[in-house]
């Protein structure tokens, strides 16, 4: 039995396109093995639409979602659920991603969860951007078809809300980073101030420190007979000049 993965592949082959679809041999040649940009594709009455499904943050790959428009009007593929065709589809995929995105932002409260948020709604806004221009363009070649309508005005929405989402993330984290900033600010003020009492303690009782030092030495330097003579009067001249001393110290450091 031959093995179907060893065929030689046709030359108008498309491994993106079903073989069921019966599409313009052009529609085969103009793609390649890889879904590339999002945009429309026309000939001879039929419309192909290249687009994408949601991305994620650091997705090189972007996996790709063809639907085609027969000259009847019909679309392939149908959607998995009567409710909505597969157009619609695609677009719930991005109206659920969205609302994750929104729930992750309503819990956020430090920078590093509002860049995770702005991070995942970069690549997905411009794949909506690029979506809605697909579908706006397909609007005006297929403007008899009401599903284009409203799946064009469907995706002007979704890129409208993501634009929103983005731009209150954005103002969320310069918040966020500003007033970080002016805490910080704020504890260096506080520490600058701390810094400042304690510079003008240690000035106040630095030559008290320093003459009590001075003469606690054992030396023999006059003041002992001064001292018993006429106890405590010594001690309180001394210890007077010296804080007299430390509060000049202390203006001038308050002055620095």
């Amino acid at each position: 039995m031959a093995n179907s993965l060893s065929a030689p592949r046709l030359g108008n082959a498309c491994p993106l396109l079903p073989p069921s679809w019966d599409v313009p041999k052009e529609f085969r040649e103009r793609l390649g093995d890889d879904v590339g940009r999002q945009r429309m594709v026309q000939a001879d009455g039929h419309l192909l639409l290249v687009l994408h499904a949601p991305p994620r943050s650091g997705e090189d790959h972007r996996v790709g979602r063809l639907f085609w428009r027969n000259p009847q009007g019909q679309w392939k593929p149908a959607g998995l659920t009567h409710s909505e065709p597969a157009i619609a589809e695609l677009l719930s995929e991005y109206e659920r991603m969205a609302t994750e995105i929104d729930t992750l932002e309503d819990g956020a409260a430090a920078a590093e969860d509002y860049f995770d948020i702005l991070t995942e709604l970069g690549p997905m806004t411009r794949s909506a951007n690029n979506l809605s221009t697909v579908l706006e363009e397909s609007r005006l070649v297929a403007d008899d078809d009401r599903l284009l309508l409203l799946m064009r005005d469907r995706a002007y929405a979704l890129v409208r809300r993501l634009d929103l989402m983005q731009k209150e993330a954005k103002t969320s984290l310069d918040f966020v980073v500003a007033r970080r900033a002016e805490e910080q600010a704020e504890s260096a003020r506080h520490q600058a101030a701390a810094a400042h009492r304690l510079n003008l303690l240690v000035a106040f009782f630095f030559p008290l420190a320093t003459l009590a030092a001075v003469l606690g030495m054992n030396l023999s330097n006059g003041l002992e007979q001064v001292d018993v003579a006429t106890a405590p009067a010594p001690l309180l001249v001394v210890s007077g000049l010296a804080l007299a001393l430390g509060g000049v110290l202390a203006w001038l450091v308050s002055r620095c």
